[in-house]
C-alpha cells in the first residue's frame, strides 16, 4: 500500500489535506489524467476512486461520479467563503479531499466529487497487484 507520513507532504499537499485548502484549477496533476487505475488517499493509502468513475467536468480538478466505498468518505457541511457546500474528507486519515456537488452527469448518478490532486495518489491498473491493491482489479473486469 502507498502511504505518506504527514511530515513528508509538500507545502501544497499539507495545505490541501491538513488545512482544508484548494489547489489551482487546471494546474494540478490529475485534472486531465485518464489512465486506467485507482486513486488513493495520499496519506493513508486507502482506495477512494477508480478511473472508471472519472469524467471530464471542465472544472479544472479531477471529478468522479462516485467513491469506491461510501464508508471511506466523510461528508460535512462547509459554510466557508460565503457558500454552503458539502466537503469531502477521507475517513481513514481525516484529510480534506475536496467537495461533492449535485451537478454531475445524470447517467452516472448526478454527483460530481471534485477532488484536489494534492490529496490523492494514482495507482496504475498494471501495478494494483504489486502494490497491494489486487482486490480492486475486479472493478475493471465488469
Amino acid at each position: 500500500m502507498i502511504k505518506k507520513d504527514k511530515k513528508d507532504l509538500t507545502d501544497l499537499e499539507y495545505l490541501v489535506t491538513q488545512q482544508d485548502g484548494t489547489e489551482p484549477p487546471f494546474d494540478n496533476e490529475y485534472w486531465n489524467h485518464y489512465e486506467k487505475g485507482i486513486y488513493v488517499d495520499k496519506i493513508s493509502g486507502k482506495p477512494l476512486f477508480t478511473s472508471n468513475d472519472k469524467f471530464e467536468s471542465n472544472c479544472g480538478w479531477p471529478s468522479f461520479s462516485k467513491a469506491i466505498n461510501n464508508e471511506d468518505i466523510i461528508e460535512l457541511v462547509d459554510k466557508s467563503f460565503g457558500m454552503i457546500r458539502t466537503e469531502v474528507r477521507s475517513e481513514d486519515s481525516n484529510s480534506h479531499l475536496g467537495h461533492v456537488f449535485n451537478d454531475g452527469p445524470r447517467e452516472l448518478g448526478g454527483l460530481r466529487y471534485c477532488i484536489n490532486s494534492a490529496a490523492i495518489q494514482f495507482i496504475p491498473y498494471h501495478k494494483l497487484e504489486e502494490l497491494g491493491y489486487g482486490d480492486l482489479i475486479q472493478h475493471f473486469e465488469q
